[in-house]
């Protein structure tokens, strides 16, 4: 099997990523950082999540799997303390495979038809750092809402414990092809009205934002990567056609993972 490991870059982490390496190709397994097989995250969820944005080209065929070095990261199985078991987890068992569901992102200009295309494993959000975003939301082609506010998040299920919990979104289960907005701040008084509530959106719905005022610019954020957008005539999101691959060696249930992030007391 030909594997990749990826390091947050302190001590703790390249020397996790040092041994690792040397016992897996002790092994026979290859290191190889052009077309892995495995995707080994040493690090936290920012960690993760480069990773996965360096080999989204290659998710039919490279499965993740993370190790945390810090505090717990939700994408993260495994600890420090477990790594000797891991080697011989990954060299001596087949994996099961997991998918999660992933954010398709279209960035449409005002003039000519090239978009930008994103894809996020937790969130795009769009801010504005001229004042109040105000845009239209499209949901099926069909206009659902004039917003007005700090900002607009749209989460996968799995970043629905991410920036979107932080502003009261619902916690989705991964299992469901779905996708959330979540409003920033809105502004609701006699004259200006939004829904007031997160979105929860199936897969063969489609979300369209659009800037009511296309001179403004706008500091968009897919997973951790942020941008300055000019001239934007709509960003569509959508339920992606690809999904993420994890790399299962041992049951670790969705809800236990939520139940260990957020509410238990162990360290």
């Amino acid at each position: 099997m030909r594997f990749m490991i990826l390091s947050r870059g302190d001590n703790k982490s390249e020397m996790i990523k040092a041994r690792m390496k040397k016992y897996l190709e002790d092994f026979s397994m290859i290191f190889d950082e052009v077309e892995p097989e495995l995707v080994i995250s040493v690090g936290g969820d920012g960690t993760f999540l480069e990773a996965f944005h360096t080999y989204q080209h290659r998710l039919q065929d490279t499965a993740f799997i993370g190790i945390h070095t810090g505090h717990l990261g939700f994408y993260a199985d495994w600890v420090p303390e477990e790594v000797e078991k891991l080697i011989i987890e990954v060299a001596k068992k087949p994996f099961e495979v997991v998918e999660y569901p992933l954010l398709d992102i279209k960035i449409h200009p005002v003039e000519g038809d090239k978009f930008k295309h994103f894809l996020a494993l937790n969130e795009v959000s769009v801010k504005s750092n001229e004042g109040t975003v105000v845009m239209d939301v499209h949901i099926k082609g069909a206009h659902f809402e004039r917003f007005r506010g700090d900002g607009l998040c749209v989460s996968t299920p799995s970043g629905s414990t991410a920036y979107n919990k932080a502003l009261g979104g619902a916690i989705i289960h991964p299992s469901l092809n779905a996708f959330q907005i979540t409003e920033m701040a809105s502004i609701n008084n006699r004259v200006f009205r939004t829904i007031g509530s997160p979105l929860i959106l199936p897969k063969h719905h489609v979300c369209e934002l659009l800037p009511l005022y296309h001179d403004r610019s706008f500091l968009i954020t897919i997973d951790h990567q942020t941008d300055m957008y000019d001239n934007i005539d709509r960003i569509e999101c959508r339920v992606s056609d690809e999904k993420i691959r994890f790399a299962r060696f041992r049951a670790f249930p969705f809800w236990k993972r939520v139940h260990d992030s957020f509410i238990s007391d162990e360290r």
